[in-house]
């Protein structure tokens, strides 16, 4: 019961943030704060590097108080910085961290090549890696913490397979998240094993399928109108990567007469996105309790800081495998939660997002009928 208060009150000290991810202006508004450190005063040091909050409210809102706890708890003094998705930023950080003696760094980069990068320099003077929540192929972190990112895509896959059941033939475009994120392409392979076959058969039509550099909100509504409009204005459904990409998809559909007619898929359960859901112009996004990945994070760091190996193994008992330096990467991969109309409360039950952040007028009686207060 604790938990769940203080995940209410982190939730609630950044729900103006996470409101901002509808309609292609997703943004936490937060400043990377940069030069935290962790209430465990002399404990050691630890690097935390986050990729930006352009196009995710989640870094700033959840990751960063969620980490800094978790690392806090654990007798270490967290240094954390946010790179606002520049690589040479990125690198500057880790450099400085490094040359502060942090004994372990966590990074989520902006790019893959960056992260490696940066691997490679941490490596060299004995400081242990995690990789946190995207895996940099071609690195050599020594683990790495996520949600099952495939699993993230089968339950985008399967939410519109279901949403679209009763057409036949139906057309779906894709919009997915960008091509140096290692997660966006795991998102697209798990999404491909749900609708691969039913493209194959006919049972559903890829009309077209568009990676989005950055993850940038307002590049993807521009790129899914322009889509949109080469197929005569045709559309039954929309696999978008993520909650920020499916908000300016949403805004497109409603100048097109569209919204509540096509299915739209996401992720990240952000407020925005859960109230499109109540209101029928989002169909589905993807539940991933960040808390979960935040004290998995803070666990494998401090038996790394110990030289407890072992420890750490048992902790990271699955494995991901990265195809650029072919290795495999002991990992802690959580589980995802599909949400849907049906159990959209999840997210506030867990604390994560306020009722009152998601129930605005618009969809006040949803919420209502759902139980959602």
């Amino acid at each position: 019961m604790k938990r769940r208060k203080t995940l209410a009150l982190l939730a609630a000290g950044t729900g103006v943030a996470l409101a901002m991810t509808a309609c292609g202006a997703n943004s936490s508004g937060g400043s990377s704060n940069s030069n935290q450190s962790g209430g465990a005063s002399g404990g050691p040091k630890v690097g935390v590097i986050l990729p930006e909050t352009a196009t995710s409210a989640r870094w700033a809102g959840f990751d960063q108080p969620m980490l800094q706890s978790a690392l806090t708890k654990a007798g270490m003094s967290p240094i954390i910085e946010n790179a606002q998705g520049d690589n040479q930023k990125f690198s500057q950080y880790a450099d400085s961290m490094l040359s502060q003696g942090v004994k372990v760094l966590i990074i989520a980069a902006p790019s893959g090549d960056v992260g490696a990068t940066v691997e490679q320099k941490a490596a060299q003077q004995g400081v242990p890696v995690i990789d946190y929540d995207r895996l940099n192929l071609g690195g050599s972190a020594n683990y790495y913490v996520s949600f099952d990112n495939t699993r993230v895509g089968e339950l985008q896959g399967t939410a519109l397979k279901d949403a679209l059941a009763s057409k036949p033939g139906a057309q779906v475009i894709e919009i997915e998240g960008s091509p140096t994120d290692n997660n966006a392409t795991l998102f697209h392979n798990g999404q491909e094993n749900i609708v691969g076959p039913l493209y194959t058969s006919g049972a559903l039509k890829k009309v077209a399928s568009q990676a989005i550099d950055g993850w940038d909100n307002q590049k993807g509504g521009t790129t899914f109108e322009q889509l949109l409009s080469a197929n005569g204005g045709k559309v039954d459904g929309v696999l978008a990567a993520n909650d920020g990409l499916a908000g300016a998809i949403i805004t497109v559909l409603q100048k097109n007469g569209l919204a509540g007619k096509v299915p739209v898929t996401g992720q990240d359960a952000s407020a925005a996105g859960l109230t499109a859901i109540l209101a029928g112009t989002q169909y589905s996004t993807v539940f991933k309790p960040i808390q979960q990945e935040a004290d998995a994070a803070a666990q494998l760091a401090a038996k790394l800081i110990n030289g407890d190996t072992a420890g750490a193994d048992a902790i990271a008992k699955a494995s991901s495998q990265d195809p650029k330096n072919n290795r495999t990467v002991k990992s802690v991969l959580l589980t995802p939660q599909s949400i849907t109309k049906q159990n959209v409360k999840v997210p506030v039950d867990q604390g994560y997002v306020k009722a009152s952040e998601i129930c605005t007028a618009e969809v006040a009686a949803a919420c209502t009928q759902l139980g959602i207060s």
